[in-house]
């Protein structure tokens, strides 16, 4: 016969890895222990029509790790004109990012391997729950304000050209 204790010993013991896990894969940890705002590299990102005719710069700040893309831009009270959050990932494939906590809409651009644009969403601010994903196939995601895609004429299929500097995720 087993002793009473130990069964609960043992249930205690498992409903606390299974929390930890939950926490950690939920990304519970990162809101708590959020980045610093200003741990982020710096690129600028140059987005081409399919002519190579420059169409627009970007300054983004690099979400090259786990924890940096879980918060993405949800610390941030507004991006000007020209900035954003370019997201690296270790190779291209299929992504789905929300508008977690965010106060401005985005435009959210998925570029693949090749630095070619592949989806592009205009995302509104986030009312209530649950929050809309918005997917795509790419290596790199970049979100700068709403419009941005539309002003500058970036549309799916041309380039976004991605400086070395950010094409490896460290994490």
């Amino acid at each position: 016969m087993v002793d009473g204790r130990i069964v609960w010993g043992f249930g205690i013991c498992l409903l606390l890895l299974v929390g930890g896990v939950y926490a950690v894969q939920s990304g519970l940890l990162y809101q708590v222990n959020p980045p610093d705002a200003d741990s982020y590299d710096r690129v600028t990102v140059t987005a081409y029509d399919g002519n190579g005719t420059e169409l627009a710069t970007v300054e983004a700040r690099v979400a090259d790790t786990r924890p940096k893309r879980i918060v993405g831009l949800s610390n941030t009270s507004e991006l000007a004109t020209g900035e954003g959050m370019l997201f690296v990932h270790d190779a291209e494939e299929e992504h789905g990012y929300v508008m977690r906590e965010m106060a401005f809409p985005l435009d959210i651009v998925f570029v693949g391997a090749d630095e070619r644009v592949t989806t592009i969403h205009h995302a509104g601010v986030p009312e209530g729950s649950p929050e809309t994903t918005y997917s795509g196939r790419g290596k790199w995601v970049l979100e700068v304000p709403r419009g941005w895609a539309n002003r500058t004429g970036v549309e799916v299929g041309d380039r976004i050209a991605i400086p070395e500097a950010a094409h490896d995720a460290s994490g």
